[in-house]
């Protein structure tokens, strides 16, 4: 029986880079999108075959809806020619960019953006992509704890995540019928590169976030990699259409 395969949005760095991996430890083979950082994403591939699954690594803007046509036939092309298929079983939407402004000072320009990368984006290449998912498989978009609690400077960004939550719930339902699941996971505060590193970097942010959570610590990338490949695995097909807070019980 041949490996199931998942398509990774900004899988060359960060979350998604570790989601890869954890899901190619338990024997998936990974499709990842880059936007910038071809290197990066070959050394993501790299370690992936490493771990004796295979990958490849293609390039995505997730903001420029008008690529995904040409992106979904270079995504068949090389289901063809590396796996000698024509589905894969898991799309993961996890690219994404940060945003810290508050609302009186947010520009047009920044919430175009912000809609297009976190929206409008994994709307629409879901949709495109959806002809070449094979029928029980699974999508698993990413929101934020910011779509729960609220800090300041977050609002475009925790509104579009919380669009993604609504969208969520709609692409279960009308997509059952194909047996396909879809989920969202919300990350807490995480220390990776994201927001320029703050989590991890600042040591006064690392704190409060810490003493905010029930765990006492700040999030690590192992603890979001392992959530998703809990999720996209078939112990959880009978979740479907929900929220999961991966957050240590963050503000509770």
């Amino acid at each position: 029986m041949s490996n199931k395969i998942a398509v990774i949005t900004g899988g060359n760095r960060g979350l998604g880079e570790n989601a890869a991996l954890k899901l190619a430890k338990k024997g998936v083979d990974i499709i990842l999108t880059w936007r910038n950082g071809e290197e990066q994403a070959q050394t993501v591939v790299e370690r992936i075959e490493a771990l004796g699954a295979r990958a490849v690594a293609l390039q995505l803007d997730v903001a420029d809806s008008g690529s995904f046509a040409d992106f979904a036939r270079n995504v068949q092309k090389q289901l063809k020619n590396v796996w000698q298929r024509d589905s894969f079983d898991y799309l993961l939407n996890n690219a994404g960019t940060s945003l810290h402004a508050s609302f009186v000072e947010t520009t047009e320009a920044q919430f175009d953006e912000v809609v297009n990368v976190h929206f409008k984006g994994p709307f629409f290449l879901t949709q495109t992509l959806l002809p070449l998912m094979a029928d029980g498989g699974s999508i698993l978009n990413i929101s934020s704890g910011l779509a729960r609690f609220s800090l300041p400077g977050s609002g475009a960004y925790a509104a579009v995540k919380g669009a993604m939550e609504v969208l969520t719930r709609y692409q279960a339902k009308e997509l059952g019928e194909r047996r396909i699941t879809v989920n969202i996971l919300a990350p807490g505060a995480i220390a990776t590169d994201f927001s320029g590193g703050m989590v991890r970097d600042n040591p006064e942010v690392n704190a409060f976030v810490a003493s905010q959570t029930a765990l006492g610590r700040v999030g690590l990338p192992d603890d979001i990699g392992d959530a998703v490949a809990q999720i996209l695995s078939d112990e959880s097909r009978w979740v479907n259409g929900q929220r999961i807070e991966a957050s240590g019980g963050m503000f509770l």
